[in-house]
């Protein structure tokens, strides 16, 4: 694959109390109103994420059209599961509506955060989101006792399939403690419960200490997964993975096409890629530095 960077697409200007800085893990969608819609999580001054979303010309991705306005899914009430924070997930359409799966953190006393997932329904077309649970659809379990984060869900002879995160430890980085994950999928019949433990799919090498965010395209010749690999080295890069039926993975990392910058916001890093189709043409969008600090950008398939 080759990718063509196209730049820097959006990064909150903090005139909004709730969107001080950042936009986190981007996530495309053809809108039916025929625009780009990209949801991301906005940061308060507190570094609290809630999810708002950015309207794009979809001839030209660098164009912001409309920018939401208040979030599109607020945090969870105190207390629960996503009361201090909630990032994306995915987003689908499903029975004429479309559906959040989000990760909610939640502050504990003895561990840096906890992260599991959730699920919003829209009503409006998806301009806001209410939950359809306020309790998480993926949660602690046996296999991940402080992370469960779903990042794609797909259609499945099941049901669905969901590519999700999952880590029960923290790794020390220059004395400051980082999450440990690996990568895995689960089927279920409901959008609204999944079991407590999946088949592993991209595991962390000597190296490395988290693969996260799967993001799952099915082609006609099988299955592509994008991810984000965290090294001991301090690296925080894109993979790339292929699959014949969506459960056995072969790395091929080499073969992603894109990597951080020499200079820029992108520099330091590049995380969290995530695809949309629209026509022949195929956009890349993705945080840079920071992870999302510095905004979101967009490439294209060339």
């Amino acid at each position: 694959m080759k990718w063509t960077k196209l730049g820097l697409v959006y990064c909150p200007d903090g005139s909004r109390p709730w969107a001080k800085h950042s936009a986190l893990t981007p996530t495309p969608i053809l809108h039916e109103s025929g625009c780009l819609r990209v949801y991301a999580g906005f940061r308060d001054a507190e570094g609290v994420s809630r999810i708002g979303w950015v309207d794009l010309d979809p001839e030209d991705p660098l164009r912001v059209l409309r920018v939401s306005e208040s979030p599109a899914l607020d945090i969870g009430a105190a207390g629960c599961f996503d009361d201090n924070g909630v990032i994306l997930g995915d987003v689908i359409f499903h029975e004429g509506h479309w559906w959040m799966f989000y990760v909610g953190f939640q502050l504990v006393a003895r561990a840096k955060f906890l992260a599991f997932t959730g699920l919003a329904k829209s009503r409006d077309g998806g301009d806001t989101f209410s939950r359809v649970q306020a309790t998480p659809v993926m949660d602690r379990s046996p296999e991940g006792l402080f992370f469960r984060a779903i990042h794609s869900v797909v259609p499945a002879s099941s049901g669905w399939r969901a590519y999700y995160g999952v880590g029960s430890s923290w790794q020390l980085i220059g004395g400051a403690p980082y999450p440990s994950y690996y990568s895995a999928c689960i089927e279920s019949s409901s959008l609204t419960s999944f079991g407590p433990v999946g088949e592993p799919c991209i595991t962390a090498t000597a190296d490395e200490y988290r693969i996260g965010r799967p993001r799952v395209c099915r082609q006609e010749t099988g299955y592509q997964m994008f991810y984000t690999v965290g090294t001991l080295r301090g690296t925080y890069l894109p993979g790339y993975a292929e699959s014949p039926d969506g459960i056995h993975w072969t790395r091929r990392d080499d073969e992603v096409g894109i990597q951080s910058s020499e200079t820029g916001w992108d520099s330091q890093a590049l995380s969290y890629p995530a695809l949309v189709t629209r026509g022949r043409r195929i956009f890349m969008f993705y945080n840079g530095n920071q992870m999302g600090r510095t905004g979101f950008g967009v490439a294209v398939r060339s």
